[in-house]
């Protein structure tokens, strides 16, 4: 007998290297994986009646800052350099540990109800960021971040190596979902390539990957390239950094050459923020085309105003058919982007981001009953074009039940958003 059983999926999304989409079939789960995948119904502890219903693998977010949920609305009508010039000085208004923790918890509860399991997660105080995540069921990637600066953390360049050694048993310590280990630093603009190279040499030593923002857009490019004379790209590549695994946060801006010494890196492609910024558009298909792991993020609340992954395919999709041309433009593809090949640009794509056997059940259900979803002629298309959060319904990571009936088990939401409101009163006249 299973620990859980998913029985009688009209449809199952496998994203698995066949992309196979199953009818009728059940999901057996044990000891959070799945072990079995079969056309019957299935015995079980706990039954979930996926009748009318399509199960799917959780959508993995691969660039956002949860936290920044509370400053949603805040930064609008301005570029990447105005962004951050007004979230900073709110940032410096309102977060500390607390704070971290509170809007971490209100961004993971967004991201699950709306069918993301996994997220890799930039933000100050990332130790109170994994609580507050962890709290709500999310799989939360986070680490130590990095800037020269002691920056609103007031964290010395000594001090941040130092927090970076004890981070592993940190994450063990905070408990959650398996998680990778990462480093952060922040950008080339805020981190000097010397410390690039101690970062570098740290995680080869500690065996992690490296998630950085690189060539968001054309002014970074410009102020990184007159200062050092190099790309953001070149920096990271002479730093050492390009050695480890990477993670690009955004990578709008990226040259032949750049691409050449990224290799099969990730780039998390975060369309929603770069059109409202006006950072530009990242030719997508010609990264796939060159063997980058491309997968797809929100970014943060303060500059694309929520975590909707749903919304961030179809834009993808938008983009790549006006650039690119419609037949470039493939949903099966898209789909991919969100759930395996994030994975696979995070280095996690043994443990999630497909239904099959052995791997981990970060799991979602939609009800394919609302009106915008019948009839079902493409189930891809109907994901990327037609699908929102709203048709999510049920979600499970690592086998536990985190969303019932588009309802957290383990948020008290009323009481959430009361906190919340409180401590964003502090903004008030910033």
């Amino acid at each position: 007998m299973f620990d859980l059983a998913i029985n009688d999926a009209d449809l199952i999304v496998t994203s698995d290297n066949q992309n196979r989409v199953l009818s009728n079939s059940s999901i057996g789960v044990t000891y959070g994986a799945i072990v079995e995948i079969s056309p019957s119904p299935l015995p079980a502890k706990e039954i979930f009646d996926a009748k009318g219903k399509l199960i799917a693998p959780g959508l993995i977010n691969t660039h956002t800052h949860l936290a920044m949920t509370l400053f949603r609305g805040w930064a609008e009508g301005v570029d990447l350099q105005g962004f951050l010039e007004r979230v900073w000085a709110a940032e410096g208004a309102i977060m500390n540990p607390e704070t971290a923790e509170l809007g971490t918890s209100l961004g993971a509860l967004e991201a699950l109800l709306g069918g993301t399991t996994t997220a890799l997660d930039m933000y100050l105080f990332p130790d109170a960021a994994h609580k507050g995540a962890v709290q709500a069921g999310l799989r939360h990637i986070s680490g130590p971040i990095f800037f020269d600066s002691a920056g609103l953390d007031g964290m010395e360049w000594s001090d941040r190596i130092a927090f970076a050694r004890s981070w592993n048993e940190k994450i063990k310590e905070i408990g959650g979902p398996q998680v990778p280990l990462y480093l952060m630093p922040h950008s080339t603009y805020t981190c000097s390539p010397q410390h690039l190279q101690e970062i570098a040499v740290l995680a080869n030593e500690l065996g992690a990957a490296i998630n950085i923002h690189a060539s968001e857009n054309l002014k970074e490019n410009d102020d990184v390239t007159k200062r050092y004379g190099k790309t953001p790209t070149e920096i990271l590549k002479e730093s050492g950094i390009l050695d480890v695994h990477t993670v690009y946060g955004h990578g709008v801006h990226l040259s032949d050459s750049d691409l050449d010494s990224l290799g099969n890196q990730g780039v998390a492609h975060c369309p929603g923020s770069n059109l409202k910024l006006a950072s530009g558009i990242a030719d997508v298909t010609k990264y796939r085309e060159r063997g980058i792991q491309v997968g797809l993020g929100t970014d943060g609340c303060s500059s694309s105003n929520d975590l909707d992954m749903w919304s961030v395919m179809r834009l993808a999709g938008y983009l790549i058919s006006q650039s690119r041309g419609p037949e470039k433009s493939d949903a099966a593809t898209i789909f991919r982007m969100a759930t395996v090949d994030g994975a696979a640009a995070l280095g996690i794509e043994d443990i999630v981001g497909s239904i099959e056997i052995g791997k981990r059940a970060d799991l979602i259900a939609l009800d394919l009953g609302a009106p915008h979803l019948i009839p079902m002629h493409d189930v891809f298309a109907q994901l990327v074009y037609s699908a929102g959060r709203s048709d999510v319904t049920d979600v499970w990571v690592d086998g536990r039940t985190v969303v019932r009936d588009q309802e957290s088990t383990s948020i008290d939401f009323p009481q959430l958003k009361q906190r919340v409101l409180t401590r964003t009163t502090a903004l008030k006249g910033k």
